[in-house]
């Protein structure tokens, strides 16, 4: 059991890993070797994430997502293969971890104060004096 937070644990058998050769530089060691992977994990079928999670990572998946709802994390960043599985998985967890936080309350809108209007005008009269005083003397 991979743990997300103290509720939610995933099975490590709901996880999938697809090796692939990694792109850019690397010479022969990257046209060589499959270290990069894709992490595969299937949002709507899974049992370890209570329902409101499910909906905020599908929404925070975003292209990630696969028209089969399994949330797919490509990670190419090292060398090696075990990096790349450790790098994809931290990707998952954190991305887990965003989904379960409960979004924040709506902002409550307020009015300006009386004061803080009046510090705005007074402001607005200084800037248009300064700027009144750059004309050419004698000009009105």
């Amino acid at each position: 059991m991979i743990q997300i937070t103290r509720t939610i644990a995933l099975d490590e058998a709901e996880l999938r890993e697809e090796f692939i050769r990694a792109s850019g530089p690397g010479g022969q060691n990257v046209n060589k070797v499959e270290s990069a992977v894709q992490l595969r994990f299937n949002v709507l079928e899974s049992p370890s994430l209570p329902e409101p999670v499910r909906q905020r990572l599908i929404v925070l998946a975003g292209k990630r997502l696969a028209g089969s709802g399994d949330l797919v994390i490509a990670a190419r960043r090292f060398r090696t293969q075990e990096r790349n599985r450790a790098d994809a998985l931290e990707k998952l967890i954190e991305l887990i971890r965003e989904a379960a936080r409960p979004p924040q309350p709506p902002r409550r809108a307020t009015r300006p104060t009386y004061a803080s209007k009046l510090r705005r005008l007074d402001g607005k009269k200084q800037r248009g004096s300064v700027k009144s005083m750059r004309g050419k003397p004698g000009e009105d």
